[in-house]
């Protein structure tokens, strides 16, 4: 393990959920000292080495944002595979390969890799991705290590429900969606809970 700065930390997606990233950053606001040591070393950002030796995260976009947001300029990472040696093109396709990107903006539309935002904050906010992460904490799915599994679980809610435009509309989508994910139309996706039989 080891220490990346998170201004050099590139993003592999397109979106985050900016409601996430603030829940996170109230969090970290709310430690200090040992427990704000322990809570950034508990979440290390998983890192594939890209050309030019830069870091991409793979993982823990928004704990690394929310890092950043508080004021925290480096977190812990893990190296899961350095690349550095592929061309641009042979990267992202490895990447791609390996499920360890997702180009695809907040309407679910495929988008190139030249368009990848450059930094870990920058991101577009995507109430869809917040909402998933909302429904798995509510009980409503089963964390997994399937990966990209919130963003199938966004794109299942957005399928589903209109983007929500206040804090008033995302509550009761998430009140719906959080019903919705325990019942038969949620089958398949990766945490799913079947309800017992009565």
């Amino acid at each position: 393990m080891g220490i990346v700065a998170i201004k050099d930390l590139r993003p592999t997606q397109c979106t985050h959920g900016a409601r996430e990233i603030g829940r996170k950053a109230e969090l970290y606001e709310s430690l200090s000292g040992h427990s704000l040591d322990m809570a950034i070393a508990e979440k290390p950002v998983p890192v594939v080495l890209g050309p030019g030796k830069l870091p991409y995260a793979i993982d823990h976009h928004h704990v690394a944002a929310a890092l950043h947001l508080v004021g925290i300029k480096s977190m812990p990472f893990v190296l899961a595979a350095d690349l550095s040696s592929l061309s641009y093109q042979e990267f992202w396709l490895s990447m791609e390969n390996q499920c360890w990107t997702h180009p695809y903006d907040t309407k679910g539309r495929r988008k190139s890799f030249a368009e990848m935002p450059t930094r870990i904050w920058k991101l577009e906010d995507d109430a869809f991705r917040s909402l998933a992460a909302s429904v798995r904490d509510a009980g409503g799915y089963e964390k997994t290590t399937t990966p990209l599994a919130e963003f199938r679980w966004a794109d299942f809610f957005r399928s589903l429900f209109a983007y929500p435009k206040s804090e008033q509309e995302y509550a009761s989508v998430e009140r719906q969606a959080i019903k919705l994910a325990k019942s038969s139309a949620a089958a398949g996706l990766p945490g799913f809970i079947e309800r017992a039989a009565r």
